[in-house]
């Protein structure tokens, strides 16, 4: 559980947290004053300024110097505000090579990219070296506004604070978003089976492409994470953010993704750009005999109630190879037969277009 920073004051006069009794010893008046630095006023001297923004550092220092102290201590764990990265600083590693990610995400009026609109999308531009796995250089930002030409609903204007009237007479600039995706070598999103229809409805650029989705291509369970939501994932890194507005979810998902994955000791970054070169594959259970649901359940495959089969995403040709070898006899009892997979690579997934079909006898 998180350490919440309520404290009593035989917490704060008590010699076992001398840190935090110093820090919290300044004038209660001091405590009140805005964090932020106030914009000139005009009518005031440059010396009278000079002393509040004087004043507001030293207050932030003195909440810093708390924060410091609650995290020194077992019990506590402190969660910052997400302040984002424009610039990466350092240069390429010699002999690696750069790949240029965008990092993308949407808001719309509904689920449905078949008849819901974009009302805003984001995009951030960067160089990934991929020795390390880390941004380089400046991050190019994107973001706009978009009218649907109906109106926005009001649980997603709940959701985003978006409505009607922020969008009235507002469009993407497409110039723009043509120029940040020149030269990309992948798309990232988290949720990417459903930005990718409403952006490629929107924008054709868009399915030329190659993609990659944060939320289902890391086994965040894996890497000890309880959930896969972005949030959660920005908890569990001490950084919280103004969550449902597309810039800041891109601002958020890139934190997310720089730090370096435990079980596979690199970044989620450099992860994604990996898994992206390998296709994946969708194999359905053709004619799985009813006897066989529980078990198929229990490995991992679902129920397409359209198509009425059983079908499972396979990562890589080895894990197609293997899901092979356990079909005929835990499935099939051995008996011939033949299934259809659908070969996937990141220029059709998670787009609503197929991949290719390869039938396969058993």
């Amino acid at each position: 559980m998180i350490g919440r920073c309520f404290l009593s004051n035989d917490l704060q006069n008590s010699d076992l947290f001398p840190e935090i009794s110093q820090v919290l010893s300044v004038p209660p008046k001091r405590s009140r004053r805005s964090k932020a630095v106030p914009a000139p006023l005009q009518g005031v001297s440059a010396g009278v300024q000079a002393q509040t923004a004087a004043l507001n550092v030293s207050t932030y220092a003195d909440v810093e110097a708390m924060a410091q102290a609650l995290e020194a201590h077992p019990d506590y764990r402190v969660q910052r505000r997400l302040k984002p990265t424009l610039h990466w600083p350092g240069t390429v590693t010699a002999g690696s090579t750069m790949k240029r990610v965008v990092v993308l995400d949407t808001e719309t009026t509904g689920l449905d990219s078949s008849k819901d609109k974009i009302i805003e999308l984001a995009l951030l531009s960067f160089d990934v070296d991929t020795a390390t796995g880390l941004p380089v250089g400046d991050v190019q930002v994107y973001d706009g506004l978009q009218d649907p030409g109906i109106p926005i609903p009001a649980e997603v204007v709940a959701i985003t604070g978006i409505c009607d009237a922020d969008v009235r007479g507002r469009h993407l600039d497409e110039q723009r978003i043509t120029q940040l995706l020149e030269g990309v070598d992948l798309v990232i999103a988290h949720n990417a089976g459903f930005d990718r229809p409403f952006v490629e409805a929107r924008l054709s650029q868009f399915q030329k492409l190659n993609w990659a989705c944060s939320f289902s291509d890391i086994d965040w369970k894996e890497q000890g994470r309880s959930s896969s939501k972005l949030e959660s994932l920005a908890l569990a890194q001490n950084f919280f953010y103004e969550a449902h507005r597309a810039e800041m979810d891109c601002h958020a998902l890139l934190a997310v993704l720089v730090a370096r994955l435990a079980m596979r000791e690199q970044t989620g970054l450099l992860h994604l750009l990996h898994s992206a070169q390998k296709p994946s594959y969708r194999l359905q259970a053709s004619h799985a005999p009813f006897d066989a649901k529980d078990k198929l359940k229990a490995r991992g495959y679902r129920w397409n109630p359209e198509q009425k089969v059983w079908y499972i995403h396979l990562d890589g040709e080895a894990a197609l190879e293997v899901e092979c070898d356990w079909l005929k006899p835990n499935v099939y009892k051995q008996r011939a037969v033949v299934i259809q997979v659908e070969k996937q690579t990141a220029a059709v997934k998670y787009s609503t277009r197929p991949g290719e079909t390869i039938y396969r006898q058993l």
